[in-house]
């Protein structure tokens, strides 16, 4: 009888116990980094990839943190007799261990794509059934980090379909970042702590400052999904509200400058999808702005809250180490708009983008003017 009460408190205790994240410890900030598929989609290659490790150096993003050079789909044609999974001889005609030297040889790691379904989204071999053969060969090559798909998945099981990967890159023997795109159709904000590092919470994001697709989401429809998760964020365990359209066409310049300070809010992975062997200045400033990604990788680890919600108009807040905080006014309209926030009388704040400091105000509130889909993004200091 005793035992059989003492089960039942045991039982009852770990019902109420908290979930408990991932410690492999990898991702304490949110990753940086790189992915081909929002500006090239299945037009990669070896050729791409090391252009892009040499100008992630050369721009300065290395220098502004920066690590991952990532190929997304597309990189797989087919299973060797034996079952292994065999890259496009020509694509890449130099082997996937020597890309990863190559990528490594810069100071940079290196990112892979694969799917927890029988395929690909773009219909090439899934892990399914090979999770383990594959990640011993992901090990083997040196990658650093894993994105893992949710196509072509029929009846599995989402939350064991991702664990099995989980289990399989711990043991590979190799610190691999697990990147989970499931897309948020599970919720996985909810159990996704205990087995992937960061996991998606939208559909994919396009260059849309306001649209949704069948599949696609714009950077204010994503927003809007990903504001209330901010509770499920901290170090190790991240939302993903998809990687970065800052430099594609479909965005103006300050729809991009919005959209990246919006992510660093959100403690988001800030993961670059243009071509960064040709942005023009003006982009690679968005991209390299270290005051703002300072924010985005504080180590606090709190993702940032919509604060105040007038409509237009917004000011959102995120808690920093050392008792600060950063705010963002965004300005959703299509005029210019006055947005004040009240930050204290014996503060100053440092606007991120102007990298000037501003202040102390007379009544305890910072005012600004915003532009259209524009935002102001400052950070709290002491007098």
């Amino acid at each position: 009888m005793k035992k059989s009460i003492l089960l039942l408190v045991v039982i009852f205790f770990f019902a109420l116990a908290p979930m408990r994240a991932l410690d492999n410890g990898l991702a304490k900030t949110p990753p940086m980094g790189w992915n081909s598929w929002n500006k090239f989609g299945c037009n990669v290659s070896e050729k791409l990839i090391r252009g892009m490790a040499d100008a992630m150096v050369s721009s300065g993003m290395k220098d502004a943190g920066y690590q991952y050079i990532v190929i997304d789909d597309c990189w797989q044609v087919r299973r060797d007799a034996n079952g292994n999974i065999v890259p496009d001889p020509e694509r890449f005609p130099s082997g996937m261990k020597a890309l990863a030297d190559y990528v490594h040889s810069k100071g940079l790691k290196f990112g892979f794509y694969s799917d927890a379904g029988t395929g690909t989204c773009q219909d090439r071999p899934g892990s399914r059934g090979h999770e383990f053969q594959d990640a011993r060969q992901y090990a083997a090559w040196g990658v650093d980090y894993l994105k893992y798909d949710w196509c072509n998945h029929s009846t599995q099981n989402v939350q064991a379909s991702y664990a099995i990967m989980r289990d399989a890159l711990k043991a590979s023997g190799r610190p691999i970042v697990f990147s989970m795109c499931e897309w948020g159709v599970d919720d996985p904000w909810k159990w996704a702590a205990d087995i992937g590092n960061l996991w998606r919470t939208t559909g994919d994001i396009t260059d849309c400052w306001n649209c949704t697709g069948v599949y696609t989401r714009g950077v204010m429809q994503i927003v809007d999904q990903e504001a209330d998760l901010w509770s499920f964020a901290g170090p190790g365990h991240w939302n993903d509200p998809d990687m970065l359209e800052v430099g594609n066409p479909g965005l103006s310049l300050e729809e991009s400058r919005s959209h990246f300070s919006l992510w660093a809010m959100l403690a988001a992975p800030l993961i670059a999808g243009n071509d960064l062997r040709s942005m023009p200045a003006d982009i690679r400033e968005i991209l390299t702005n270290k005051e703002v990604i300072a924010v985005d990788q504080d180590a606090l680890g709190h993702q940032g809250q919509r604060y105040r919600d007038y409509g237009d108009t917004e000011v959102w807040r995120k808690e920093l180490t050392g008792k600060t905080e950063a705010y963002l006014l965004l300005n959703r309209s299509e005029s210019p708009k006055e947005i004040s926030v009240y930050v204290g009388k014996d503060k100053r704040v440092r606007d991120l983008w102007k990298h000037e400091d501003l202040g102390p105000f007379d009544d305890g509130f910072f005012r600004a003017r915003v532009a259209p889909h524009g935002v102001v993004m400052v950070k709290v200091l002491s007098r």
